[in-house]
């Protein structure tokens, strides 16, 4: 037994049973006596509670549970064994615990509603480090484990939001632009928060933003195991994104190199883009030095390769397949330096993993981009107006559904830049249409109409290209 549990308990009942005095000082009927023991059993029942969540509790779990609770606990648990606690039920009493805030987080909410204090947040913080300290007692962390986590998180944080909405201030620092320029090496890491802020702030992408909560959730989970001293998986970190273009993979792969920056897995988290021009030369001896020159520019961060799965389409003279065993090799020789995300169609990219054993044990895990729906491309389309200072009127916002609606959502959709470009058009329109107007209002020229977006058909897009289903 580690007591790996003991210290994150001390912590989240300091930081509650403080939160608790502040609150309860002067208010009648509230007994001060009470306030240390009140944390212990939160934390206890928020331990027990992800424990519970869990298909099964091991005897490691429980022997956790009782060094850092039973002898604070106002029970029999001391010198208990794991078959007593499981007997006594108070585990699995506590089942439903992480699935809502509980009734002592909403009084520390509620009093950060009317005093503006963040206690709420305090104990979001150490209720979160006390989580992931338990889905680290065990080598092998489940999904399930981890979904409970990341849904607690996430349900703390939006009551925190919300009331800190209310009250006028900022629950999470607004999420800073993806950088155009890799991060400076002796700027601080992003706060993971803050990351996994921005990733919920991109529209759609919800089976895209879980799958990036259970690989960072995981890799925090490791992290914790391996300050530790304890043994930790050896999983590949490597992934492929599949998808349309436009879908967000590569601001999505920003986002990923800075957590894993965050988490340590890399010291720079920048993102360097490539494709296969990037990577495979035209004569002999010369693609290997082009690829390790990628790899050179992607150390400790994070490689994308665009439309990887180009690397197997040459012919028999072709460099392509010698690019993905030069991958392959400084996959293996830098393990501990560069994540590489392989990016492309999901029938190709199944190809190009089958072109090379050493691709499917080095990439075991893929995340689907879906295509975006009409109302998310309106959505994104909103964005980039009020960014720019415009906004669509009731007839534009009609147009411009009639237009994304009628556009082919089938292979080469082009998602978030159809999007773009239908907005650009309707601006270099909308300018067009102002050119003759002497003094335009303010409203003149910052409201996009409905005669500023083109026909279904027509725009941005030819006809001819539209009539084969290649935007």
């Amino acid at each position: 037994m580690s007591e790996s549990l003991v210290e994150p308990a001390r912590r989240f009942i300091q930081v509650v049973a403080a939160a608790l005095e502040d609150v309860g000082t002067g208010v009648s009927g509230v007994r001060p006596d009470r306030w240390h023991q009140d944390a212990v059993l939160e934390g206890f029942n928020l331990v027990a509670g992800l424990l519970a969540a869990d298909d099964g509790v091991s005897d490691d779990a429980l022997w956790e549970v009782l060094a850092a609770f039973g002898p604070l606990l106002e029970t029999r648990l001391a010198g208990a064994t794991p078959d007593a606690l499981r007997r006594s039920g108070l585990i699995d009493a506590q089942r439903e615990f992480a699935a809502a805030p509980s009734a002592l987080f909403e009084v520390l909410l509620a009093a950060d509603g009317r005093g503006g204090t963040a206690h709420a947040r305090a104990y979001y913080g150490a209720a979160v480090d006390l989580a992931f300290a338990v889905a680290a007692i065990d080598l092998h962390t489940s999904e399930r484990e981890l979904r409970v986590i990341e849904g607690f998180r996430g349900r703390l944080l939006a009551a925190i939001t919300a009331t800190e909405a209310r009250r006028g201030a900022s629950a999470v620092p607004a999420p800073s632009p993806a950088p155009a320029a890799p991060p400076a090496a002796d700027a601080p890491p992003r706060p993971l928060d803050d990351l996994l802020a921005e990733l919920d702030d991109l529209i759609g992408l919800d089976g895209v933003k879980h799958e990036v909560k259970l690989v960072t959730n995981l890799l925090r989970v490791q992290r914790i195991r391996a300050e530790r001293g304890l043994p930790t998986l050896d999983q590949s970190r490597h992934l492929i994104f599949t998808g349309n273009p436009g879908t967000g993979k590569t601001t999505v792969a920003r986002l990923l190199a800075q957590i894993y920056r965050t988490l340590g897995v890399v010291q720079r988290g920048h993102l360097v883009e490539t494709d296969r021009s990037g990577l495979v030369a035209g004569y002999v001896g010369q693609t290997a030095p082009l690829v390790t020159q990628r790899f050179d520019e992607a150390d400790e961060g994070v490689l994308l390769i665009d439309e990887a799965y180009a690397l197997v389409r040459g012919g028999e003279r072709d460099f392509g397949r010698e690019a993905i065993d030069t991958i392959v090799k400084l996959i293996e020789d830098r393990r501990d330096r560069i994540v590489v995300v392989m990016a492309g169609y999901p029938e190709e990219m199944d190809e190009l993993i089958a072109a090379n054993p050493g691709l499917r044990s080095r990439f075991p895990k893929s995340i689907h981009f879906p295509d975006y729906s009409t109302d998310e491309l309106l959505a994104i389309i909103d964005s980039m107006a009020e960014h720019g200072g415009y906004r669509l009127d009731d007839g534009a916002r009609e147009a411009a559904r009639r237009w994304l609606d009628a556009v082919p959502r089938d292979r080469g959709f082009g998602n978030g830049r159809s999007a773009r470009n239908l907005f650009e058009h309707a601006v270099a329109t909308q300018a067009t249409r102002l050119a003759s107007v002497d003094q335009p209002t303010d409203a003149q020229l910052t409201d996009l109409q409905a005669e500023d977006i083109p026909a279904p058909g027509e725009g941005p897009i030819t006809a001819a290209r539209w009539r084969l289903g290649t935007v």
